[in-house]
């Protein structure tokens, strides 16, 4: 048995095809607009056209398209949609028998493809570009000096376990003068200080430093135990990202570095953690923006009006501006006002769920 029909196929190439068309419309016009802005600044800072066109551009493609992928899907579904009703498409569906449930079908198989594309681009592939994309922003862009070092560093690093560092310079990942105390049932059981600590980058094994002129003192009882190593290989449950916090450092991380890192924070009793959280959540909440506001877009453009398209556009477009915006001040309610980092990443969606199916249960039937 046959899941799509000829119909269905037809609609789902009218709305892939249409939100193809969309991105590449609104994102060519974005890249000129911020390539215009921002000219005299990368002429001026002397900034390399290779990286200006595949360090930037190359990672502000995909970093916008997947930002505003819920409004190229509102906007596809209305402008197919109401081209449809207008030329007796639908009307002639419903009249074959073809009830609006099932003509939703398509229009949620396409949103899932979408959300599942959204999805894995936003928690794994576009956190990656982001490294490059910020770093040029900073540097030629915005003239950002990117602080490369910290001082007195006192961490919880397991439990039991902490960690001083002296000073901390990014550039080489080393710290310096680092002391590490274990302590079992708060006492005191191991002592440990290096000259030096190296964050061993190349390999893939996670938080692997190579120590040098390292003491360790075991204590157990009124016993003591010193040991002296030129150099060693330990594992120390820290990266140089824990000491250096910089702006938009949420967005180079993929999903599950992110979560490890917050975890990470949140035992070393670290605050400030909210605009790591927001965006954690708001990576899985919207991409399911695509089924709501198809939803919305569908029943709302599917019924033919005197008005034609532009009616249904301008709602459409409305709409689509209040979730983008609701986006934003719910997370800025997060970070400055306490709201919850997963509600303020799932409200908009809330919000708009009621709207999807009222306007579900007005369609034409």
């Amino acid at each position: 048995m046959k899941i799509f029909t000829r119909l269905d196929w037809y609609i789902i190439k009218k709305f892939l095809g249409t939100y193809v068309f969309s991105i590449i419309l609104i994102i060519s016009i974005a890249v000129v607009f911020d390539f215009n802005e921002n000219v005299d600044k990368f002429t001026t800072n002397n900034a390399p056209w290779e990286g200006i066109l595949f360090t930037y551009y190359l990672n502000f493609i995909p970093f916008y398209s997947n930002l505003f992928s819920a409004l190229f899907v509102f906007i596809s579904v209305i402008f197919f949609t109401v081209k449809l009703a207008d030329n007796s498409e639908i009307i002639a569906m419903l009249a074959a028998g073809v009830s609006f449930k099932r003509l939703m079908l398509p229009y949620l198989f396409c949103a899932s493809l979408i959300t599942m594309l959204n999805l894995y681009l936003g928690t794994e592939v576009i956190p990656r570009g982001g490294v490059e994309r910020i770093a040029f922003e900073n540097q030629y862009k915005k003239r950002i000096k990117v602080k490369t070092w910290a001082d007195n560093i006192h961490l919880q690093v397991d439990s039991g376990v902490v960690a001083f560092i002296e000073h901390f310079d990014g550039s080489t990942s080393t710290g310096y003068h680092l002391s590490l105390d274990k302590f079992v049932n708060k006492k005191l059981v191991s002592h440990l200080t290096a000259t030096s600590a190296q964050y061993d980058t190349i390999s893939d094994v996670r938080f692997n430093w190579t120590l040098r002129n390292v003491n360790i003192r075991e204590l157990s009882g009124p016993r003591e135990t010193i040991k002296h190593y030129a150099q060693i290989d330990s594992i120390i449950k820290l990266e140089p990202q824990d000491f250096l916090l910089t702006n938009k450092m949420q967005e180079t991380m993929t999903s599950t570095q992110l979560k490890d890192f917050i975890e990470r924070q949140r035992i070393r009793g670290i605050a400030g953690l909210k605009d790591f959280e927001v965006e954690y959540h708001k990576r899985i909440a919207a991409p399911f923006a695509a089924f709501v506001l198809s939803i919305i877009g569908a029943s709302l453009s599917a019924r033919k009006r005197k008005g034609g398209m532009g009616a249904a556009l301008g709602i459409g477009l409305a709409l689509s501006a209040i979730y983008i915006l609701l986006q934003g001040v719910c997370a800025t309610f997060s970070t400055q006002a306490g709201m919850q980092p997963w509600l303020a990443a799932w409200l908009p969606n809330l919000l708009y769920m009621p709207i999807a199916i009222f306007l579900y249960t007005k369609a034409p039937k």
